[in-house]
């Protein structure tokens, strides 16, 4: 067994014993009707303002969720924050997500444009930006992505160098795309130093600094992109953030949990899509009735529904293990972060496909007029198209999960077969799923490197993953809450049968792609001989259609 960075190992997928989930307390559930009021009477009447880059609505309203706390709820109480941990922080997010495009630069602020401070910064650096940034005073960006280096990120040509005879630094290069460039105070800002990659904090002040113009974009049109320009940007040694030449580690680490966050805001938006669908297929007649009342669209609406309470699982699920890194002494949070890579990627993934999905099945409810510009759907629509490609392409969070789950599987090979195998479920799916995966590493281990394994195989063994990862979540979900439990347990049903299917039809892809005739028929075999039944999923997407139409959307919180 290789060494591990780790004194123990942290279960790879979420446990049925696991307690971490726990119906919204009093606190979030006003914040949530906070922000619910912030996005409808704030947010919502100044969109066309927004989306015409007018810089003071958008820093008015940074203000005004400043003054709400929305702004820190995962910063110390110390620095002014409210120290309420992941959890809030992604429900605040989730309802941000109704927020069109103010919520990318909402997120961004209160994500990576935050947390780096929060994580890695010194004690005089905390006191001098984060209650500026909390307040909404000061609107925070980060910049890592340049022309030449986006997903392989780390391979800036943005240099920083000492210069002679002084402490000081000078920067020069051009990050692109950034996220609040025109409206930022402050951005985290990665370069390449004689000791490797280093984050330095610049403010928009500093001469040298000139912002580009808007880039024109397909969608989230109301956050200000733009590329942000050093040239011979001169700072002092205090605006190193962290370690010369450990930078890397900040942005890997920030970059994980803005997927989290950002999965948070996808499933917000996908229950925005979802409600829209539902009005307007009450409104919508055809044929002398709503079409909401026709089978094929309430299957929809069920299938929307379903893939949503994955996602928000799932999601709650990793934020609570998060939270729990706080509260263990053995180790530091910032030394366990890395080690949720795998589950950050796995929202990331899961969440933007399933806002893609809703969104398109909701302008497919509205027919031709979900392609006008006069409904709200089809910019929800153009919007979603990014959030599958930044904070990392899918493509490159398939990649890290694969990396994460085989690095901790080559660690902890024993321990993670007998999770696998012996982990006790009363869901027949979720425990024959779990067993196919340990059939799946099983087969790679015995003919493929695992420490170079062919891409599109990862990518398969990711999507296993991932399928599991959020059957586990889901099944924990329907067991621990109590609110609206019934109707859980039938979404989780669905849910685990469908998944169980993909990651099983997966399973014997691979397998057939890796193995030779003889193991290949074997394998399969045992495959099929699981005692998996089917059922009437017909009848429980009915029912299920019938609840959520009724109450007008996703309402289980």
């Amino acid at each position: 067994m290789e060494k591990t960075e780790s004194t123990h190992h942290h279960p790879i997928f979420p446990h049925e014993s696991s307690s971490s989930f726990e119906n919204h307390s009093d606190e979030e559930e006003l914040f949530a009707k906070t922000i619910d009021k912030f996005v409808l009477e704030q947010v919502n009447p100044d969109m066309e303002k927004l989306e015409a880059h007018d810089y003071k609505v958008a820093r008015e309203l940074f203000k005004y969720a400043g003054d709400l706390g929305l702004l820190g709820a995962d910063v110390p109480e110390a620095y002014g924050g409210l120290a309420m941990g992941k959890r809030t922080a992604g429900l605040i997010a989730e309802k941000m997500g109704f927020a069109g495009s103010f919520s990318v630069s909402f997120n961004i602020h209160s994500g990576v444009g935050t947390l780096p401070f929060v994580y890695y910064g010194t004690e005089s650096q905390k006191q001098k930006y984060l209650s500026r940034i909390i307040s909404g005073e000061w609107v925070g960006a980060y910049a890592l992505t340049e022309p030449n280096a986006g997903s392989d990120a780390l391979s800036a040509n943005t240099t920083a160098k000492k210069v002679a005879d002084t402490t000081d630094w000078v920067l020069n290069g051009e990050k692109q795309w950034i996220t609040n460039a025109h409206i930022a105070d402050v951005y985290v800002v990665f370069a390449n130093t004689d000791q490797g990659m280093t984050a330095f904090i610049i403010e928009r002040s500093t001469p040298g600094v000139t912002i580009g113009p808007e880039e024109k974009k397909l969608g989230i049109k109301g956050s200000s992109t733009a590329t942000v320009i050093l040239e011979d940007v001169r700072i002092s040694e205090d605006q190193v953030l962290g370690e010369i030449g450990k930078g890397h580690h900040i942005a890997l680490n920030i970059l994980n949990l803005a997927r989290l966050k950002l999965s948070f805001a996808n499933i917000g938006t996908s229950k925005q899509a979802l409600r829209i669908a539902i009005g307007y297929g009450k409104e919508r007649k055809q044929f002398k009735q709503s079409i909401i009342q026709f089978g094929m669209i309430q299957e929809k609406i069920a299938n929307m529904a379903i893939a949503i309470y994955g996602a928000e699982s799932s999601a709650y699920y990793t934020a609570d293990r998060i939270d729990r890194l706080d509260k263990e002494n053995d180790e530091s949070v910032l030394k366990n972060l890395s080690a949720y890579a795998m589950d950050c990627s796995v929202n990331k993934v899961a969440a933007s496909e399933v806002l893609d999905y809703v969104v398109d099945e909701a302008v497919q409810i509205h027919g031709g007029y979900g392609y006008m510009q006069e409904y709200e759907v089809e910019r929800i629509y153009r919007d979603a198209r990014i959030n599958r490609i930044f904070e990392g392409t899918n493509e490159i969070n398939r990649l890290t999960i694969a990396k994460s789950f085989l690095k901790k599987y080559s660690q902890f090979k024993s321990t993670i077969e007998e999770e696998l195998v012996n982990g006790s479920s009363n869901n027949l799916f979720v425990c024959y799923a779990s067993k196919i995966v340990n059939i799946i590493m099983n087969a790679l281990s015995n003919t493929c490197d695992l420490r170079n394994l062919n891409q599109v195989y990862a990518r398969i063994l990711a999507d296993c993953v991932k399928e599991l990862y959020v059957m586990k979540g889901s099944h924990i979900n329907s067991e621990v809450i109590q609110k609206h439990q019934q109707f859980r347990k039938k979404m989780t049903e669905i849910l685990c049968e469908e998944s169980y299917y993909r990651l099983e039809s997966n399973a014997i892809v691979l397998i057939s792609s890796i193995c030779s005739e003889e193991d290949k028929e074997q394998l399969i075999n045992e495959i099929n001989a699981f005692p998996v039944m089917h059922t009437n999923i017909i009848t429980k997407k009915q029912e299920i259609a019938n609840e959520v139409i009724e109450k007008n959307g996703y309402f289980l919180g």
